[in-house]
Protein backbone atom coordinates (compact mmCIF):
# COMPACT_ATOMS: atom_id res chain seq x y z
CA UNK A 1 0.00 0.00 0.00
CA UNK A 2 1.25 3.42 -1.33
CA UNK A 3 2.03 5.93 2.00
CA UNK A 4 1.03 9.34 2.33
CA UNK A 5 1.54 12.27 -0.12
CA UNK A 6 2.92 15.25 1.27
CA UNK A 7 2.66 19.00 0.28
CA UNK A 8 6.22 20.53 -0.83
CA UNK A 9 5.70 24.06 0.85
CA UNK A 10 6.46 24.13 4.19
CA UNK A 11 3.72 25.13 6.81
CA UNK A 12 3.87 27.17 9.70
CA UNK A 13 2.22 26.57 13.14
CA UNK A 14 1.66 29.16 16.06
CA UNK A 15 0.77 27.70 19.68
CA UNK A 16 -0.34 29.61 22.37
CA UNK A 17 0.29 28.96 26.14
CA UNK A 18 -1.73 27.58 28.24
CA UNK A 19 -2.52 27.88 32.46
CA UNK A 20 -4.34 24.27 33.78
CA UNK A 21 -6.16 24.24 36.91
CA UNK A 22 -6.80 27.45 37.37
CA UNK A 23 -7.08 27.06 41.29
CA UNK A 24 -9.90 24.27 41.84
CA UNK A 25 -10.11 22.53 38.16
CA UNK A 26 -7.61 20.31 38.93
CA UNK A 27 -6.90 18.30 35.85
CA UNK A 28 -9.89 19.67 34.00
CA UNK A 29 -9.81 23.11 33.15
CA UNK A 30 -7.69 25.27 31.15
CA UNK A 31 -6.95 28.74 29.73
CA UNK A 32 -5.08 29.51 26.57
CA UNK A 33 -3.09 32.74 26.51
CA UNK A 34 -1.69 35.60 24.12
CA UNK A 35 2.00 34.12 23.99
CA UNK A 36 2.90 32.25 21.37
CA UNK A 37 5.67 29.34 19.81
CA UNK A 38 5.85 29.31 16.31
CA UNK A 39 6.90 26.62 14.35
CA UNK A 40 7.68 25.86 10.53
CA UNK A 41 7.79 22.10 9.40
CA UNK A 42 8.79 21.42 5.33
CA UNK A 43 9.38 17.51 4.14
CA UNK A 44 12.89 17.40 2.99
CA UNK A 45 14.45 14.55 0.56
CA UNK A 46 15.93 12.87 3.44
CA UNK A 47 17.21 13.66 7.53
CA UNK A 48 16.36 15.39 9.60
CA UNK A 49 17.31 19.37 10.66
CA UNK A 50 16.00 21.21 13.81
CA UNK A 51 16.75 24.58 14.26
CA UNK A 52 15.81 26.48 17.88
CA UNK A 53 15.83 30.09 18.64
CA UNK A 54 14.45 31.72 21.79
CA UNK A 55 13.51 29.24 24.73
CA UNK A 56 15.27 26.57 25.23
CA UNK A 57 17.89 27.33 22.05
CA UNK A 58 20.87 26.14 23.88
CA UNK A 59 19.29 22.93 26.04
CA UNK A 60 16.62 21.37 23.91
CA UNK A 61 17.97 18.43 21.68
CA UNK A 62 17.72 18.41 17.97
CA UNK A 63 17.39 15.41 16.88
CA UNK A 64 14.69 12.61 17.27
CA UNK A 65 14.40 13.10 21.26
CA UNK A 66 12.89 16.51 20.63
CA UNK A 67 9.62 16.24 22.19
CA UNK A 68 8.10 18.37 18.82
CA UNK A 69 9.86 15.62 16.56
CA UNK A 70 8.27 13.07 18.45
CA UNK A 71 5.01 14.43 18.60
CA UNK A 72 5.63 14.57 14.88
CA UNK A 73 6.47 11.18 14.42
CA UNK A 74 3.40 9.89 16.41
CA UNK A 75 1.30 11.93 13.81
CA UNK A 76 2.45 10.55 10.68
CA UNK A 77 2.16 7.43 11.71
CA UNK A 78 -1.14 7.90 11.94
CA UNK A 79 -1.73 9.35 8.97
CA UNK A 80 -0.30 6.66 6.98
CA UNK A 81 3.65 6.96 6.88
CA UNK A 82 6.93 8.79 7.40
CA UNK A 83 8.05 11.09 5.16
CA UNK A 84 11.56 10.84 3.58
CA UNK A 85 13.02 13.82 5.53
CA UNK A 86 12.29 16.30 7.67
CA UNK A 87 13.54 20.54 8.52
CA UNK A 88 11.53 21.82 11.36
CA UNK A 89 12.11 25.40 12.57
CA UNK A 90 10.94 26.46 16.36
CA UNK A 91 10.66 29.75 17.03
CA UNK A 92 10.00 29.33 21.09
CA UNK A 93 8.67 32.01 23.45
CA UNK A 94 6.74 30.05 25.96
CA UNK A 95 8.94 30.30 29.15
CA UNK A 96 9.67 25.66 29.66
CA UNK A 97 9.33 24.43 32.86
CA UNK A 98 7.26 27.26 34.38
CA UNK A 99 3.72 26.15 34.46
CA UNK A 100 2.80 27.97 31.37
CA UNK A 101 1.90 24.61 28.61
CA UNK A 102 5.41 24.51 27.13
CA UNK A 103 5.42 21.06 26.69
CA UNK A 104 1.91 21.07 25.36
CA UNK A 105 2.72 23.57 23.07
CA UNK A 106 5.10 21.37 21.46
CA UNK A 107 2.81 18.28 21.54
CA UNK A 108 0.28 20.13 19.74
CA UNK A 109 2.54 22.14 17.84
CA UNK A 110 3.82 18.99 16.00
CA UNK A 111 0.31 16.82 15.75
CA UNK A 112 -1.15 20.13 14.17
CA UNK A 113 2.22 20.82 11.55
CA UNK A 114 1.74 16.81 10.82
CA UNK A 115 -1.44 16.89 9.74
CA UNK A 116 -1.44 19.94 7.84
CA UNK A 117 1.95 19.03 5.89
CA UNK A 118 0.19 15.50 5.03
CA UNK A 119 -2.59 15.76 1.93
CA UNK A 120 -5.92 15.22 3.01
CA UNK A 121 -4.57 15.48 5.98
CA UNK A 122 -7.44 16.94 7.90
CA UNK A 123 -9.97 13.88 6.51
CA UNK A 124 -7.55 11.23 8.03
CA UNK A 125 -6.86 12.98 11.50
CA UNK A 126 -9.99 14.73 12.73
CA UNK A 127 -10.24 17.14 15.35
CA UNK A 128 -11.15 15.11 18.22
CA UNK A 129 -8.70 12.25 17.63
CA UNK A 130 -6.03 15.18 17.52
CA UNK A 131 -7.53 16.11 21.47
CA UNK A 132 -7.04 12.51 21.72
CA UNK A 133 -3.32 11.90 20.34
CA UNK A 134 -2.41 15.24 22.25
CA UNK A 135 -3.39 13.80 25.58
CA UNK A 136 -1.73 10.35 25.07
CA UNK A 137 1.48 12.25 25.03
CA UNK A 138 0.92 14.85 27.23
CA UNK A 139 -0.46 12.37 30.04
CA UNK A 140 -3.45 14.38 30.63
CA UNK A 141 -6.34 16.75 28.36
CA UNK A 142 -6.42 20.16 30.40
CA UNK A 143 -3.41 22.01 28.77
CA UNK A 144 -3.50 20.57 25.36
CA UNK A 145 -7.41 20.81 25.12
CA UNK A 146 -7.09 24.59 25.58
CA UNK A 147 -3.82 24.59 22.94
CA UNK A 148 -5.57 22.63 20.84
CA UNK A 149 -9.18 25.06 20.95
CA UNK A 150 -8.21 28.23 22.93
CA UNK A 151 -10.35 30.38 24.84
CA UNK A 152 -11.37 28.64 28.02
CA UNK A 153 -11.84 25.09 28.11
CA UNK A 154 -13.48 21.91 30.48
CA UNK A 155 -11.62 18.32 29.69
CA UNK A 156 -12.61 14.97 30.62
CA UNK A 157 -11.52 11.54 30.46
CA UNK A 158 -14.62 9.14 28.64
CA UNK A 159 -13.90 6.03 28.64
CA UNK A 160 -10.25 6.09 28.11
CA UNK A 161 -10.70 8.87 25.22
CA UNK A 162 -10.04 12.54 25.73
CA UNK A 163 -13.02 14.76 25.53
CA UNK A 164 -12.96 19.02 26.17
CA UNK A 165 -15.33 21.50 24.95
CA UNK A 166 -14.64 25.25 24.58
CA UNK A 167 -16.21 28.13 26.47
CA UNK A 168 -15.69 31.85 25.57
CA UNK A 169 -13.99 34.01 28.71
CA UNK A 170 -15.09 37.10 30.14
CA UNK A 171 -13.44 39.85 27.77
CA UNK A 172 -12.56 42.16 30.47
CA UNK A 173 -10.23 39.57 32.37
CA UNK A 174 -6.90 40.51 31.23
CA UNK A 175 -4.63 37.59 32.93
CA UNK A 176 -1.10 38.74 34.27
CA UNK A 177 1.54 36.26 34.77
CA UNK A 178 4.31 36.39 37.24
CA UNK A 179 7.48 33.95 36.03
CA UNK A 180 9.87 33.35 38.29
CA UNK A 181 13.78 32.65 37.20
CA UNK A 182 13.94 28.99 37.87
CA UNK A 183 12.02 25.96 37.12
CA UNK A 184 10.25 23.42 38.82
CA UNK A 185 9.52 20.24 37.08
CA UNK A 186 6.46 18.93 36.93
CA UNK A 187 7.08 15.58 38.15
CA UNK A 188 8.04 16.85 40.88
CA UNK A 189 4.98 18.98 41.44
CA UNK A 190 2.88 15.58 41.12
CA UNK A 191 4.81 13.61 43.24
CA UNK A 192 4.29 15.76 46.46
CA UNK A 193 0.34 15.31 45.84
CA UNK A 194 -1.25 13.21 48.60
CA UNK A 195 -3.00 9.79 47.37
CA UNK A 196 -6.35 10.63 49.26
CA UNK A 197 -7.89 14.52 50.55
CA UNK A 198 -10.46 14.62 52.60
CA UNK A 199 -13.87 14.39 51.66
CA UNK A 200 -14.75 18.04 52.70
CA UNK A 201 -11.80 19.23 50.34
CA UNK A 202 -13.08 17.58 47.79
CA UNK A 203 -16.97 18.60 48.29
CA UNK A 204 -15.12 22.32 48.03
CA UNK A 205 -13.45 22.43 45.20
CA UNK A 206 -16.17 20.81 43.48
CA UNK A 207 -18.19 23.53 44.16
CA UNK A 208 -15.71 25.98 43.41
CA UNK A 209 -14.52 24.34 39.90
CA UNK A 210 -18.25 25.00 39.20
CA UNK A 211 -18.74 28.06 40.37
CA UNK A 212 -15.24 29.01 38.37
CA UNK A 213 -16.97 28.06 34.94
CA UNK A 214 -19.58 30.88 35.25
CA UNK A 215 -17.43 33.36 36.68
CA UNK A 216 -14.85 33.21 33.90
CA UNK A 217 -17.89 33.43 31.39
CA UNK A 218 -20.17 35.77 32.97
CA UNK A 219 -19.53 36.78 36.51
CA UNK A 220 -15.76 37.88 36.35
CA UNK A 221 -16.26 39.56 39.51
CA UNK A 222 -16.97 36.30 41.31
CA UNK A 223 -13.49 34.72 40.23
CA UNK A 224 -11.51 35.38 43.93
CA UNK A 225 -13.85 32.84 45.70
CA UNK A 226 -13.99 30.94 42.79
CA UNK A 227 -10.40 30.26 42.31
CA UNK A 228 -9.87 29.07 45.33
CA UNK A 229 -8.13 25.32 46.06
CA UNK A 230 -7.80 22.89 48.17
CA UNK A 231 -6.52 20.05 46.36
CA UNK A 232 -3.04 20.74 45.22
CA UNK A 233 -1.46 24.50 45.67
CA UNK A 234 -0.88 24.12 49.48
CA UNK A 235 0.35 20.77 48.72
CA UNK A 236 3.06 21.70 46.61
CA UNK A 237 3.93 24.57 48.67
CA UNK A 238 7.60 22.95 49.76
CA UNK A 239 8.38 22.86 45.76
CA UNK A 240 7.47 26.53 45.12
CA UNK A 241 7.29 27.93 48.41
CA UNK A 242 7.51 31.66 46.68
CA UNK A 243 4.72 30.84 44.75
CA UNK A 244 2.05 30.14 46.84
CA UNK A 245 3.18 32.66 49.05
CA UNK A 246 2.45 35.35 46.18
CA UNK A 247 -0.67 33.84 45.44
CA UNK A 248 -2.00 34.61 49.23
CA UNK A 249 -0.48 37.76 49.06
CA UNK A 250 -2.33 38.70 45.81
CA UNK A 251 -5.46 36.83 47.43
CA UNK A 252 -5.78 38.87 50.58
CA UNK A 253 -5.34 42.02 48.64
CA UNK A 254 -8.72 41.18 46.57
CA UNK A 255 -6.93 39.69 43.56
CA UNK A 256 -7.78 36.29 41.89
CA UNK A 257 -4.70 34.34 41.56
CA UNK A 258 -4.06 30.72 41.44
CA UNK A 259 -0.37 28.76 40.58
CA UNK A 260 -0.52 28.26 37.13
CA UNK A 261 -0.01 24.55 36.20
CA UNK A 262 2.20 22.72 38.49
CA UNK A 263 3.55 25.65 38.85
CA UNK A 264 6.17 27.79 39.66
CA UNK A 265 4.52 30.90 37.46
CA UNK A 266 1.44 32.57 39.49
CA UNK A 267 -1.48 33.35 37.17
CA UNK A 268 -3.56 36.58 38.58
CA UNK A 269 -6.80 37.19 36.75
CA UNK A 270 -7.69 40.56 37.11
CA UNK A 271 -10.55 42.82 35.19
CA UNK A 272 -9.89 45.95 33.26
CA UNK A 273 -6.66 47.11 32.08
CA UNK A 274 -5.80 49.43 34.86
CA UNK A 275 -6.28 46.61 36.99
CA UNK A 276 -3.86 44.48 35.45
CA UNK A 277 -1.23 47.08 35.43
CA UNK A 278 -1.77 47.94 39.19
CA UNK A 279 -1.38 44.03 39.81
CA UNK A 280 1.23 43.69 37.57
CA UNK A 281 3.47 45.65 39.64
CA UNK A 282 2.38 43.48 43.13
CA UNK A 283 5.06 41.08 42.35
CA UNK A 284 8.57 42.18 43.59
CA UNK A 285 11.76 40.97 43.12
CA UNK A 286 12.56 37.65 41.51
CA UNK A 287 9.52 37.62 39.14
CA UNK A 288 8.37 38.93 35.63
CA UNK A 289 5.46 40.14 35.60
CA UNK A 290 4.08 40.12 32.02
CA UNK A 291 0.26 41.10 31.05
CA UNK A 292 -1.12 38.83 28.23
CA UNK A 293 -4.30 38.58 26.18
CA UNK A 294 -6.65 36.06 25.95
CA UNK A 295 -6.81 33.57 23.18
CA UNK A 296 -9.34 32.91 21.07
CA UNK A 297 -7.69 30.62 18.88
CA UNK A 298 -5.93 27.91 19.90
CA UNK A 299 -3.47 26.13 17.96
CA UNK A 300 -3.76 27.35 13.86
CA UNK A 301 -1.65 26.98 10.84
CA UNK A 302 -0.22 30.61 9.34
CA UNK A 303 1.26 32.30 6.47
CA UNK A 304 4.69 31.70 6.81
CA UNK A 305 4.88 35.81 6.60
CA UNK A 306 2.33 36.46 8.76
CA UNK A 307 2.83 39.83 10.83
CA UNK A 308 5.89 40.34 8.57
CA UNK A 309 7.73 38.21 10.67
CA UNK A 310 9.96 35.30 10.02
CA UNK A 311 9.22 32.77 12.42
CA UNK A 312 12.34 31.56 12.65
CA UNK A 313 13.80 34.88 13.52
CA UNK A 314 12.25 35.24 17.14
CA UNK A 315 14.81 35.01 19.75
Amino acid sequence: MAGPAFRAAAVRVRVPATSANLGPGYDALGLALGLYDDVVVRVAESGLHVDIAGEGAQTLPRDEDHLLVRSLRTAFDLLGGQPRGLEVVCANRIPHGRGLGSSSAAICAGIVAARAVTTGGEAKLHDEAMLELATEIEGHPDNVAACLLGGFTLAWMDGGAARAIRMEPSESVVPVVFVPASPVATETARGLLPRHVPHVDAAFNTGRAALLVEAMTRRPELLLPATEDRLHQEYRAPAMKASVELVNRLRADGVPAVVSGAGPTVLALPEGDGAADKVARLAGEGWAANRLGLDTEGASVLPLKADGADPGSAQ
